[in-house]
């Protein structure tokens, strides 16, 4: 059948053909799709050959557009591919320079992103220098402290504390050794920091319970006419039905003025009370002045002349929530360093409690359970030096005199400055071999030695050495007794020839320092008590 011409709607004919193009574009398809399916290469056991397309039945023109829209086969494409990528390519492979993003582990867009719950902190020695160390939230003040102390390779006998430093107040305390470091670094504002250093007396007042805790200033000692022994004192103090309480005289700096009052107070588990009313003791006449619970006590380093303090011993509680307001601290002084100790270990006490007798006794458990190699080396001495000789394959000690001063003077070495020394001469050595012990601070003041010793703790037989001020030749030992803080010159003497070292006018002599330090830690001799704790600066 012929088709006939249809006129379209606008009145016109329209000459085209539309079965007849229907027809005319599937069989150019169908062409097509023979031609690619003709000549794809297939593999055949790792051979191409030509695959033949057997001819097209005819069929009716729904019947092929009804094959035209089902999928074209690929099967043929992908063998390609793949054998594409099994052949060496002839130019070089290009790396990818984001292969992050196409790994999805390695991929923060594809992956989760991975959170840490560790924080930075850096923590500043005594020397200025600083280091940084990366904690857990849950990491403690002690552990901080033995991390500084491994990656510092120094003596850990557990005084080490980390210091809470607020240079624009002139504050500073000793963190606890159960804190939370990340916790109180979160309460510090930004130009606080942390210092790595030693404090004797942080646990003391366990060991002489009496020498902090005077027998008028604790309110039942008075009542039972000072009959109290020391592991009640503290049981007592630990206990929390106990109701211990200090009491005594305090000046409190004046909100917004230079000025003091001295006021009478009562330091108890629930806070810190003066009495309006002289000494009484009736709760009319007590007012709150601070509480423990959200307050920790800190010590004020920026000296008396500038709060115009009536004594050196000054003390400070500051809530935790205060960063840098200065009307919000409770300015206190007290009368002698003894009294001001006592009211800051009770604070310490009240607060904590139990918990820090559990902080004294983890030491004290593990000293059981130390290795060899944590045990304090001995220190050398000039004494203990022994001339070896090395030039064969083995060493010998050199038992001839003559020949031992022979091989010193070849082997002499040189010191600071350009100077030869013979390691056997005891006059240049013993002049300088001290200065590798951590008590030796060389050529400080003595403002700066007292600052040391008030730093470290002020217990009996915390001691350093320096040189003297007065005399070039000289030695000074300072040494802190009963919270007092004393200087002894060490003098040089020579005889026959040797010079010696001595504390008692030549009584009794020493080659080198060490020698004299060692004697002085095992017999009291002139001295108010033994030595017994270096003041010691470690450099992270």
């Amino acid at each position: 059948m012929t088709s006939k011409s249809k006129k379209n709607p606008t009145g016109g004919n329209d000459d085209v053909d539309l079965e007849q193009l229907v027809n005319d574009m599937n069989s150019s398809m169908e062409s097509v799709y023979s031609t690619q399916a003709d000549t794809a290469l297939l593999l055949n056991n790792g051979h191409a050959h030509r695959r033949h397309t057997p001819p097209l039945r005819p069929s009716s023109p729904s019947r092929e557009r009804l094959r035209q829209s089902q999928p074209m086969h690929i099967q043929a494409v992908r063998c390609l591919r793949e054998e594409q990528h099994l052949r060496p390519a002839s130019l070089p492979a290009i790396p990818n320079p984001f292969p992050e993003l196409c790994s999805p582990a390695g991929s923060p867009i594809l992956s989760p992103i991975q959170t840490s719950d560790n924080h930075i902190v850096k923590v500043w020695s005594e020397d200025g220098a600083g280091k940084v160390v990366e904690i857990p939230a849950d990491m403690t003040a002690r552990d901080v402290c033995q991390l500084l102390v491994y990656k510092s390779h120094c003596l850990d006998d557990n005084a080490w504390t980390l210091v809470e430093h607020h240079p624009i107040l002139g504050l500073e305390r000793c963190l606890e050794d159960h804190e939370l470091v990340v916790q109180v670094q979160a309460s510090m504002s930004s130009d606080s920091k942390f210092l790595f250093r030693k404090n004797y007396a942080k646990y003391e007042f366990f060991r002489n319970p009496l020498n902090f805790f005077p027998e008028q200033m604790v309110a039942w000692c008075q009542e039972s006419d000072g009959s109290i022994p020391q592991s009640q004192l503290l049981q007592n103090f630990l206990n929390s039905s106990s109701c211990p309480e200090i009491q005594g005289y305090l000046s409190v700096k004046e909100p917004g003025r230079k000025s003091w009052k001295k006021l009478y107070m009562f330091l108890r588990r629930s806070g810190l009370y003066y009495s309006t009313k002289g000494t009484s003791k009736e709760p009319r006449h007590l007012q709150l002045l601070s509480d423990l619970e959200d307050s920790n006590i800190f010590t004020i380093i920026t000296g008396r002349k500038l709060h115009n303090a009536p004594t050196d011993y000054q003390f400070c509680i500051k809530p935790s929530k205060v960063r840098s307001d200065c009307k919000e601290l409770k300015m206190l002084c007290a009368e002698d360093e003894q009294s001001r100790t006592c009211w800051m270990t009770a604070f310490r006490l009240f607060k904590y409690g139990i918990v820090l007798y559990q902080s004294y006794n983890v030491p004290q458990q593990r000293k059981s359970n130390l290795s060899p190699f944590s045990a304090p080396v001995r220190s050398v001495s000039e004494n203990s030096l022994v001339a070896m000789d090395f030039s064969g394959r083995t060493g010998r000690v050199i038992d001839n005199p003559v020949e031992a001063q022979s091989a010193a003077l070849e082997e002499g070495q040189t010191l600071e400055g350009g100077s030869r020394w013979n390691p056997l001469h005891p006059l240049s050595l013993s002049t300088v071999i001290h200065r590798t012990q951590v008590w030796f601070h060389g050529r400080i003041m003595r403002e700066e030695a007292h600052k040391m010793i008030i730093q470290q703790g002020q217990v009996d037989g915390l001691f350093l050495l320096r040189d003297s001020q007065s005399n070039p030749k000289a030695f000074v030992l300072t040494l802190c007794h009963h919270q007092k803080i004393k200087h002894f010159q060490i003098l040089p003497c020579e005889e026959d020839g040797q010079v010696f070292f001595t504390l008692d006018d030549g009584a009794t002599k020493f080659t080198d320092l060490i020698h004299l330090v060692e004697f002085y830690q095992l017999n009291r001799g002139v001295l108010p008590c033994k030595l017994k704790h270096p003041c010691t600066a470690v450099a992270l």
